[in-house]
């Protein structure tokens, strides 16, 4: 009988996940993972007395997480503490008006009709449509496998029809609200997958569904901890985590996987492999190059998502204006994204995010100080450019924008690391940086997105935010389910 032993590339969210997922069905499963921790976008850092979250910092979709566990008869509860997050976000605008996105709809309606009395109808009429969209397309996007033509065919003429797909975000905005800070506010969910709010699907407004409606949560202690709560689950269910493990190649011998190569030369063969890498870095550094060449150049030239810089600084002080999450908006929304997807740059007047755990976490740092996570949206790697001599100056750029929105900390900073795009793509195998892969700005992307099982090795299957169902920590727990139910189906124990 061949191996029935499973390899799984990559501990990030996704490949736990499937690991959990085989695991408790009785497999044999060995992670690899190149560095030295497991999470990957979700990381962790500490330095000075302080303590960081490096990647994901607002977390959705608790059913998802919960559904994990419960597979593996757990209780969520049992590994992560989840704290409800009031308010959502607070906004910050240029003209000085501040906004909290808040749990409570009543609070949030006066808010919504101090800035236009129209718009409260607007808003709620919006807030209904979001949810019809995620009934609509929720089973089929989100929560099954890989939709199908028979899927598609399967949806109503009436549901296809109230789908929203050929307009943009931002047109939709428009037709439900007249406040331009409304507008902003609802435009920023396209960041949440890497977009550009006048170019992305007017589909993707179910993002602000899943957080307006649906509600923010917290783990207490820190995002990283539900990094570390699934490695707790994977372990006792005997998945083998192995650490600084990096894989260099795929081995395929007849159409169908037989191993991996690690970079010290040891191989380890496998029943299945599940890769929860960019799926585009494994067409194009695992596997062998004779290996679909005419689907391996057509991801690389299809247009990447966006990534992020991140500053993280211990500040001295303590800033009791600003919510555990705080956007700080430029003022000229669209030209920012024009910047990041048409002229290929950082944005030179950037929408700023802020968030400090210290405020929920105080032992996050220092007493009298705060931990700051500050991110802006930034292009793919390109040549319109180079973090290596440029990020420095973009720093102090960052830094004089929040001076000028009243936050100005530049003499305060007691600890400090940056994370740009090129971190992004040594650390994770993100093609191009990127944090979600293909670009949501072209609606026809959402077909386009890979399948969990590789079509070209049998096998191969694939989890994590560039396959179905795409990114952020709940997507890439249920791509890590699917990569496994498919190979359970398709391969014999």
């Amino acid at each position: 009988m061949q191996n029935e032993h499973i390899v799984v590339i990559g501990a990030g969210i996704g490949g736990l996940s499937a690991a959990i997922h085989l695991a408790a069905a009785g497999r044999p499963v060995t992670v690899l993972e190149q560095n030295t921790e497991v999470g990957g976008k979700m990381g962790l850092w500490q330095a000075d007395g302080f303590t960081w979250d490096t990647g994901p910092s607002i977390i959705t979709l608790r059913p998802a997480l919960a559904a994990l566990f419960a597979m593996a008869g757990r209780r969520l509860e049992d590994y992560l503490t989840l704290l409800p997050v009031d308010p959502l976000t607070r906004y910050f605008y240029p003209d000085g008006t501040v906004i909290d996105a808040a749990q409570s709809l009543p609070r949030m309606l006066e808010q919504v009709a101090a800035l236009d009395p129209h718009d409260v109808e607007g808003y709620l009429a919006f807030l209904a449509h979001a949810a019809e969209l995620h009934r609509i397309t929720g089973e089929l996007f989100i929560y099954g496998e890989p939709p199908t033509l028979r899927d598609f065919l399967r949806v109503p003429l009436r549901d296809i029809l109230r789908v929203d797909a050929w307009r943009t975000m931002a047109q939709a905005h428009a037709h439900y609200v007249r406040s331009p800070h409304l507008r902003y506010l609802l435009g920023r969910f396209a960041t949440y997958v890497g977009a550009s709010p006048y170019r992305a699907s007017a589909v993707l407004n179910v993002i602000a569904h899943v957080e307006l409606n649906q509600g923010v949560w917290y783990p207490q202690g820190g995002i990283y901890q539900i990094a570390r709560a699934y490695r707790r689950l994977a372990e006792e269910l005997g998945v083998e985590i192995r650490t600084e493990s990096h894989v260099t190649h795929i081995e395929v011998q007849n159409g169908a996987v037989r191993g991996v190569t690690l970079a010290s030369g040891e191989r380890l063969s496998a029943q299945a492999v599940v890769a929860n890498v960019d799926v585009t870095t494994v067409y194009h550094d695992l596997l062998p190059p004779d290996i679909a060449p005419a689907r391996h150049k057509r991801l690389t030239n299809l247009a990447p998502s966006g990534s992020g810089f991140v500053l993280l600084l211990g500040i001295e002080g303590e800033h009791p204006a600003l919510a555990q999450h705080n956007i700080f908006f430029s003022r000229d929304y669209r030209r920012e994204f024009d910047d990041l997807f048409v002229r290929g740059i950082p944005p030179q007047a950037a929408t700023i995010y802020v968030t400090a755990t210290s405020k929920v976490d105080p032992q996050h740092a220092p007493p009298g100080c705060e931990n700051w996570f500050v991110m802006v949206n930034a292009p793919p790697l390109g040549p319109g450019f180079d973090w290596a001599t440029q990020g420095q100056s973009y720093r102090d750029a960052l830094l004089a924008q929040l001076a000028a929105h009243g936050y100005n900390v530049r003499e305060r900073i007691r600890s400090e690391r940056w994370r740009t795009p090129e971190d992004l793509r040594a650390q994770t195998g993100a093609w191009r940086g990127a944090l979600y892969g293909l670009s949501s700005n072209n609606p026809l992307n959402a077909l386009r997105r890979p399948h969990n099982r590789c079509p070209d090795v049998r096998g191969l299957y694939f989890a994590g935010g560039t396959t179905h169902p795409g990114g952020g920590v709940p997507m890439v727990t249920l791509s890590g389910g699917v990569a496994a139910r498919l190979l359970l189906r398709e391969t014999a124990p």
